[in-house]
């Protein structure tokens, strides 16, 4: 594949994307107008016509390709979709970033694209800090989503009690501040080290664990072909770096709203975009809307993952209480372990419709 961007990333394995389904946007208006937005968008058929399509809305530090095991489940199953998936700019295979990047800026990005590609019969699948970004975007436009996967992230204040990201994973080390304590030249192997191996454990596991991708990435020496080496290539360069870390600042304000200084664009606030989502999700999708199926993944050794975070989405959404999946043994990235039973879910959820 031809990466058509100026991506660190020049040589992403095999499957990152399936054969020829590479496409590149162009972002009309906004901050990065002009900058190039990789996609992808295939159908799991080639004799049927699809029945839904199925939108894939990845986090930080992560890319499309964090979706790969759920991707292929879907391929497995034999159902026609459309199945469509975008790097955030200063991520995965789009442009890099040119100013430091919150949910807000990508969801206008995600927004533009759907509307580009007129998504219609949507199965919305969000993790991360994809729950803000992709339902920020299709909150906008409500009637385009079907149906509705979150995994592990939030779209409402985060409860103080328990995990939070002033003391996840461990209180001398908390996430917010990995940023301030790690340079912008291994923060790539942080990325591969969280996102690959952050199941739960102690204290020295995971030091260690991070320790090491950080030193294999600041040497280059990591397998090319490896998943590892997706996420720390493409937070190669210091602009994408410092984006990147950008979102792991907020984290500590993660549905509350909150404001910066950027260099470039001045003050940046994004409480108005958590409040139009907090204000429409359950007029939208809720049973007195739309009342779309909605179903929930959540691996408990996390922030976003914690009990009093499955009860907001339960209030916003109480029809998520009928298919719900809780795993105490899984930490953040829980599409790395259960990519097959959420590509079941997904088949499910449209089921309803067909």
């Amino acid at each position: 594949m031809h990466v058509n961007s100026n991506s660190p990333l020049q040589n992403p394995p095999a499957d990152y994307c399936p054969a020829g389904s590479d496409h590149w946007f162009k972002i009309p208006e906004g901050h990065d107008a002009g900058k190039t937005l990789f996609y992808y968008d295939y159908l799991t058929s080639e004799t049927t016509a699809p029945e839904a399509t199925v939108l894939f809305v990845h986090g930080n530090p992560e890319s499309s390709y964090t979706y790969r095991k759920i991707r292929d489940g879907l391929n497995a199953s034999g159902r026609p979709l459309r199945i469509v998936a975008m790097d955030h700019i200063g991520l995965g295979l789009s442009d890099q970033a040119d100013f430091e990047m919150v949910d807000m800026h990508h969801a206008a990005h995600v927004l533009q694209l759907v509307r580009h590609l007129d998504l219609q019969n949507i199965s919305l699948v969000v993790h991360d800090w994809g729950g803000p970004i992709g339902i920020g975007a299709l909150i906008q436009e409500p009637e385009r989503v079907a149906n509705l996967l979150v995994m592990n992230t939030t779209v409402f204040p985060m409860p103080d009690e328990g995990y939070t990201y002033k003391n996840f994973p461990f209180p001398w080390l908390p996430w917010y501040l990995t940023p301030t304590l790690m340079p912008d030249a291994v923060w790539g192997g942080v990325a591969a080290a969280v996102v690959c191996h952050a199941h739960p454990q102690g204290t020295l596991a995971f030091t260690r664990t991070v320790a090491k991708w950080a030193t294999k990435h600041a040497r280059n020496n990591i397998d090319p072909d490896s998943p590892e080496y997706v996420f720390s290539q493409m937070l190669r360069s210091p602009a994408n770096a410092r984006s990147s870390k950008r979102n792991v600042r907020q984290t500590p304000f993660w549905g509350h709203g909150y404001r910066y200084e950027d260099k470039r664009h001045g003050t940046q606030d994004n409480h108005t975009f958590y409040a139009r989502i907090q204000k429409n999700i359950s007029e939208a999708w809720g049973p007195t809307g739309q009342n779309i199926p909605v179903c929930g993944y959540f691996g408990q050794w996390d922030a976003c993952g914690k009990d009093s975070v499955i009860a907001q989405w339960q209030e916003a959404l109480p029809q998520i209480r009928e298919d719900s999946h809780v795993f105490a043994d899984i930490g953040h990235f829980i599409e790395e372990y259960k990519g097959a039973e959420m590509a079941a879910s997904i088949v499910k959820m449209h089921e309803q419709h067909w």
